[in-house]
Parts: structure tokens; C-alpha cells; sequence
């Protein structure tokens, strides 16, 4: 890999991913893993890899399979469960586990240096909760990813899964919680770098840091022109491929492409913040991520959960997010994002999706008033001995939620969303949650759409194989094929 401020003015690649974080960096891999001869750039604006929305202090860390989040199991109007969601992002996040063992079994990962078990808890204390979390457990169970899942309410089980939530917590209170023994917390910002070790390694990609995209244009069916600039002064460079994943920043980006595709799109920002445990000895008593329920209201990326983590090879304990508001689309971001993707094209949703989310305006609002006491307040929810002076807050990265125009004029999605021109020579992932931990399964739908006929080529399919051993099969349709993959993902990333 050559990390460079210039390139030649007759500069040409076979694919430009604009971002390097986890996205660009999955999708660099597999590009490389399947046709090594591509030549492939990365273009980052600042000055390292995996700053923003994949560092670990930037995001929730957690391996998202639906072991704990109560989010991917809404309830519906005749009282029953929706888990199709659960089951969905479960599968992703195999994939993801699929690929990592994969490059595990060639040499070129190590999963210790990002990967790390860590239980996965669901946790409630009032009778209205219980019966949910009970209703979930129960529909979830029937379901091969989930026939590990525990239950509990008996108090003395639950102090040895959670004994910082059970310490002194009143007696007469009734709880419950489920666990996933099989849970993960993944330091994305290591992961990138992995990525980005690899393809140095075998020399297959270049990388301009601190380099900013001005514009992103064409001519009928030209290569795509990307117009750079840095420290060494302005210069361009073609591709007949474009992937941007810049996070918060990518909805600007496809503005600038002016496909048609990108034009129902708008963004709301939201921040997040969380608190930070400063007492070593909290951290090593503590030993899983614990999810409660969300307010009403609040985006799927504020469900508070008191988690493990590591963070540059240090455990950590941390409580959040907390959300915030500013109109940056990005941490080093500019306040005037917002206000710059506004356009005709998408004012009118933005303004319908405002009144349609009132709940969540309000909730913002209440968040931005919280003080320190107010937020160790809510920690108590989990932890009802926290104490103020064994925490700090640290501010979390930016998230852009994807506003759309529909049939019914705008709405605000809270997933992420994969917008490709129609000839696929351009392709944008939007939105944040669940976002990481499915990076493998979304960087194949860019593959699908974009890369069409190199996928459907003996080559390639047989190469997608060998990384990926479920492709093209669906593991939720087939018990010993799951409990197969599964079992080798466990074993070659150290997970039993």
C-alpha cells in the first residue's frame, strides 16, 4: 500500500472508495480477495484510517446479531412479535463472523486483536417489560440462531451474570433478563486497520489521507471523474467504479454525483455521547453488554446498554449513548452539513418527516438538558451504585439518519441503506444501525448490483465460496448447515 498526497495527473483506477473506515476496507478486501489484479484507491480526508463512525470509541462496539436488542423485535398490533428483522441481522452478522474466519484459516487475520466474547444480556425491571422480554425469549427460542438463549429472574443467578446491576439493588423489584452466552464486542477501528494490513501486505490498494473530494462528475457513459485536493494542490483521477462510504459525510458526496438516485435523499444528523468508567476495578467485575429498553421516541442507536469493551486493547467499561444534536454530519465536520444538503429536490420530505417525528425531536431535546447527575441518574437504572466521581463523559461519533421521499412523502429510517446509479458505477451506503457488524453482507449487495457480471462468472463464484461458505445459501432454512458454519466460525475465531 502506498500512502501518498499525490498521484499522477493521468491517474486511473479500476475502483475509488471514498472513506477509509470499516465500509470502504471490507469492500477493498473482498474486491482484492476475488480479482487481486484490480487497482483499487482509497481516498480519506483526514490524516489516518478509521477516525470517525469505525473507531471503537465512536460506536457501540457490540457484534449486532439481535441477541439483545429489543429494537429487531417490535411489537405488532394483534400483541405478537415481529422477528423477521432479528432473524435478518442475525444472518448478516454470520456472514460477517463467515468471512472473518475465512480470512483467519489463510493467515491474514488475527480475531484476538479485535474480536473479543463477551455475553449478550437483555435486561428489564418492571412487570410490563418482563412480559415482553418473556414473549421474546419464547419466539425467539423457536429459532435455530437463538436455542441457546437463557432466562432468568431468579435474583442469585442474575448477581453472577450482572453483579453490578444486582449489587444492592432493592429486593421487592422484580427483574428479569435473557443471556447469549455467544456474544462479541469488535473494536471496528482495529478491524480497518487489519483490513488495511492485508492489503498492504500484498501491495493492492493506495491510500490518499488528508485528501478531500471536491466534486464527482462524468459525461454520458465516461469514467467517473473525481476531482481531489490536498497539501500538494488540486488534481483528478477516473474510475468506471465509485464506492462512497464516508459515513455521515456520504450523502453530501452522492449530492455531488448528481444521479437521480440520490436526489429523494435527506439526512438528520444525531451525536451521541457516552459515559466512560474511570475505576479499573468496576471494569474487571463487570462482564457483558446489558441492554435495557429505549425511550419513547429515541433513534435505535440510543438504547441504553451498560457494556465491556475494549478499546485499544484496554477493557473499558462504558454506559450510552447519550444523544445529542448539532448539524455536523461527521465528528470533524463542518456546521453547516445540514444546512448544505438541503436542496429542492429533498426540502419537502425533510419538513413532512419533521412533523412526523415529534416524539423524536422531543426526546433530543430532553437529551441535550441532561448534566452530569442527570445522566449517572439514569446509569442507576442499571448500576444503582454508580457514583459520579467514577465517571466521564466522552463524545461518541456522528450519525446521519437516512430521510427519504415515499409515497407517503418523507420518512425517517433508522437502518442503513445501499443507493447505487442505475448502470451500477456508483454506489453510497446511507444510514447508521446496525451498520459494522453487517459491513460483510452489505459490501456483497454492492457486489450484486454494481459488480453483476464479474459475480455471476465461475471465478468469482467459486472464490465467493471459499470466504464466504454460506453464499448463495440460506442458514436459517437448514439446522445442520447453520449449526456447520457456526461451529467452524467458533472455532477459528476463538469463540468457544
Amino acid at each position: 500500500m502506498i500512502f501518498s498526497n499525490a498521484l499522477g495527473s493521468e491517474a486511473r483506477f479500476d475502483a475509488v472508495l471514498i472513506g477509509a473506515g470499516i465500509m470502504s476496507t471490507t469492500l477493498a478486501v473482498l474486491l482484492h480477495e476475488l480479482e487481486p489484479e484490480l487497482r483499487i484507491l482509497i481516498v480519506e480526508k483526514l490524516d489516518a484510517p478509521a477516525l470517525e463512525s469505525s473507531s471503537a470509541l465512536n460506536n457501540a462496539g457490540t457484534g449486532h446479531a439481535a441477541n439483545c436488542e429489543f429494537n429487531y423485535t417490535p411489537r405488532q398490533a394483534d400483541g405478537s412479535l415481529n422477528i423477521k428483522k432479528a432473524l435478518l441481522i442475525n444472518s448478516f452478522f454470520e456472514s460477517s463472523l463467515e468471512f472473518w474466519a475465512s480470512m483467519t484459516e489463510m493467515g491474514k487475520l488475527s480475531p484476538e486483536n479485535f474480536l473479543h466474547w463477551v455475553p449478550h444480556i437483555s435486561f428489564v425491571s418492571n412487570q410490563e417489560d418482563i412480559s415482553f422480554l418473556r414473549q421474546r425469549y419464547r419466539e425467539l427460542t423457536h429459532h435455530q440462531p437463538f436455542v441457546d438463549m437463557q432466562w432468568s429472574e431468579d435474583s442469585k443467578e442474575l448477581e453472577e451474570w450482572i453483579p453490578l446491576v444486582m449489587l444492592n439493588r432493592d429486593v421487592t423489584q422484580k427483574v428479569a433478563a435473557t443471556r447469549m452466552h455467544r456474544g462479541t464486542d469488535i473494536d471496528f477501528g482495529a478491524l480497518t486497520s487489519s483490513y488495511l494490513d492485508i492489503l498492504k501486505k500484498d501491495g493492492a490498494v493506495e491510500l490518499l489521507l488528508s485528501t478531500n473530494v471536491i466534486d464527482i462528475h462524468r459525461s454520458g457513459n465516461e469514467p467517473w471523474e473525481i476531482s481531489l485536493v490536498n497539501k500538494t494542490g488540486s488534481f483528478s483521477i477516473q474510475t468506471p467504479f465509485v464506492f462512497i462510504g464516508a459515513g455521515g459525510g456520504s450523502l453530501p458526496l452522492l449530492q455531488k454525483s448528481g444521479i437521480a438516485e440520490g436526489k429523494v435523499y435527506g439526512g438528520f444528523p444525531v451525536s451521541g455521547q457516552w459515559l466512560v468508567c474511570n475505576d479499573p476495578d468496576l471494569a474487571e467485575r463487570h462482564n457483558a453488554k446489558v441492554y435495557g429498553k429505549s425511550a419513547t421516541g429515541a433513534p435505535p442507536m440510543s438504547v441504553p446498554h451498560l457494556d465491556t469493551r475494549w478499546i485499544k486493547g484496554q477493557r473499558s467499561l462504558l454506559f450510552g449513548p447519550f444523544a445529542g444534536f448539532n448539524t455536523r454530519f461527521l465528528k470533524n465536520g463542518s456546521n453547516l452539513d445540514l444546512f448544505r444538503s438541503i436542496q429542492l429536490s429533498n426540502l419537502v420530505p425533510m419538513i413532512q418527516t419533521g412533523f412526523k417525528n415529534y416524539d423524536l425531536i422531543k426526546y433530543l431535546f430532553r437529551q441535550v438538558q441532561l448534566n452530569h447527575i442527570d445522566r449517572v441518574n439514569s446509569l442507576k437504572s442499571f448500576f444503582p451504585e454508580a457514583k459520579p466521581e467514577n465517571w466521564t463523559l466522552s463524545v461518541a461519533g456522528q450519525r446521519v439518519q437516512i430521510i427519504k421521499q415515499g409515497s407517503q412523502g418523507g420518512v425517517l429510517k433508522l437502518g442503513t441503506e445501499v443507493v447505487t446509479s442505475a448502470d451500477g458505477s456508483l454506489a453510497a451506503l446511507l444510514g447508521a444501525s446496525p451498520g459494522a457488524s453487517t459491513a460483510v453482507s452489505i459490501m456483497l449487495e454492492v457486489l450484486e448490483r454494481c459488480w453483476r457480471k464479474k459475480m455471476q462468472t465461475h471465478h468469482w463464484q467459486e472464490r465467493m465460496k471459499k470466504l464466504l461458505p454460506s453464499f448463495g445459501k440460506d442458514i436459517n432454512a437448514d439446522k445442520s448447515l447453520f449449526e456447520k458454519l457456526r461451529n467452524r466460525s467458533d472455532y477459528l475465531l476463538g469463540l468457544k
